[in-house]
């Protein structure tokens, strides 16, 4: 065990992550030090940032949670805190089930773990001053909290409460004092993004925010994250087309495409106006990259439902996707009011076909890149190649540019690569003048 030493670990989004950076940047106020998700985790202290949105994220929380319970009576670890979005949902059943954990902290009331330590009030940590677990050339920038989206099958707002937006003068600073830290490339995050500005006036605001972010002097990328189709903003799609620095990229989680499905989750937005939403996403930014996530197995979910979400998917086409299976969460309109009739075995069976079918469109989106020269970012060196991304991928998530090291290239520089060959999810290049 290392004193002194504070183990911090972040389970789930990067909504999450930001929480993590900032009660970093209070316990190095406060003289410790601190490492994020290490390899070895032998702390004074350790703290768990759950995630509690489906049941495989709670269920990787809680295991995580008990490993380190075994660690700290074996005497490799010291104290041990829970905090996050798990912990805000089921304060008193962990409290009950797992006693062996020091405290608990919710979602919102984490900052009070210093006090709590016995340490002295701190000076306020916003945002911009975080300390940063991402390879210094990006960071995400959190907008907003909370959703005021009631889908049927989503716990998020349960958890996180109502949607609040952030001032758009604070985003703004935390952008120009990153960039001053040396951050180029800004994921712009929050639950459901294009309600930004509702809460306050009752208008939208994406687009102005987007559109001053990439007016700051040094950002040279801003990339957005889970839009919602139900009344978006077209205004956006001018600033994504008309800012260089705003990349041709959009997380838009869809969901589902019946209209049977769709009317069930309480969604608020038809299959046709899907459609023609990515019809007027395309024509509005050419050579934009899309990236949905999608649910099968939801309560009512027929073979012809999932039948029309796989056309669907082979219709549109998008350059990224990610897919998961319908879990009832406690609270949430569906477990409460629907059957989970779709058992395990068939949504297994329908998440693998789905991701099939999305592997070989992957694969012919990323095919189509061969012989063209892409800027890319070199986001770190693995064995004999630098890995780098294109403005159409996002980090951790989504398809990255190898590179031969056969030449010194700097990490968070961009450069222009020759893309020479492609793989079903992967690019491969070479840097050209």
């Amino acid at each position: 065990m290392k004193k002194g030493q504070i183990d911090i670990i972040t389970m789930g989004c990067s909504k999450n992550l930001v929480d993590s950076e900032t009660l970093m940047a209070k316990f190095e106020k406060a003289g410790y030090k601190c490492t994020h998700d290490a390899k070895r985790i032998d702390g004074e202290i350790v703290v768990v940032n759950t995630c509690g949105f489906i049941e495989d994220a709670k269920q990787e929380s809680i295991d995580t949670i008990l490993e380190l319970v075994q660690a700290k009576e074996e005497g490799r670890i010291g104290k041990l805190f829970v905090m996050g979005c798990l912990s805000q949902r089921y304060k008193e059943d962990l409290e009950k089930e797992i006693p062996q954990v020091d405290k608990y902290y919710g979602k919102f009331n984490y900052k009070q773990l210093l006090v709590d330590l016995g340490e002295p009030e701190t000076p306020a940590v916003d945002t911009a001053n975080r300390h940063i677990t991402t390879p210094r050339h990006y960071a995400y920038i959190k907008i907003s909290e909370g959703c005021d989206r009631h889908c049927a099958y989503c716990a998020i707002p349960i958890i996180t409460g109502r949607h609040v937006s952030r001032p758009k003068e604070e985003i703004l600073a935390e952008v120009r004092e990153l960039v001053e830290r040396g951050v180029k490339e800004f994921q712009i995050i929050a639950q459901e993004l294009t309600y930004y500005g509702v809460d306050i006036d009752g208008k939208r605001h994406i687009a102005d925010l987007i559109a001053d972010i990439a007016d700051i002097k040094g950002v040279k990328w801003v990339r957005l994250h889970y839009a919602y189709p139900n009344q978006f903003p077209l205004e956006l799609l001018d600033v994504i087309r008309e800012k260089p620095n705003v990349c041709k990229y959009l997380d838009i989680a869809l969901q589902h495409i019946s209209d049977n499905v769709l009317t069930r989750m309480h969604r608020n937005v038809s299959k046709k106006e899907t459609m023609e939403l990515i019809e007027k996403i395309r024509q509005g930014v050419p050579g934009i990259h899309l990236r949905t996530t999608l649910m099968v197995g939801f309560p009512g979910e027929t073979e012809e439902d999932f039948r029309e979400l796989v056309d669907f998917v082979k219709w549109a086409r998008f350059e990224r996707m990610g897919a998961f299976a319908y879990s009832a969460e406690d609270g949430t309109y569906s477990a409460e009011h629907y059957t989970d009739d779709v058992p395990q075995e068939e949504k297994q069976r329908r998440l693998d076909k789905l991701m099939a079918v999305q592997q070989r469109i992957s694969a012919e989106v990323e095919a189509l890149k061969v012989g063209t020269v892409l800027k890319t970012v070199i986001d770190r060196k693995e064995g004999d190649y630098y890995i780098g991304r294109t403005e159409f991928c996002s980090p951790e998530v989504d398809p990255e540019v190898l590179i031969k090291a056969d030449h010194r290239l700097r990490v968070g520089s961009f450069y222009n690569v020759h893309i020479t060959d492609s793989d079903d999810f992967d690019l491969y290049g070479e840097v050209v003048d």
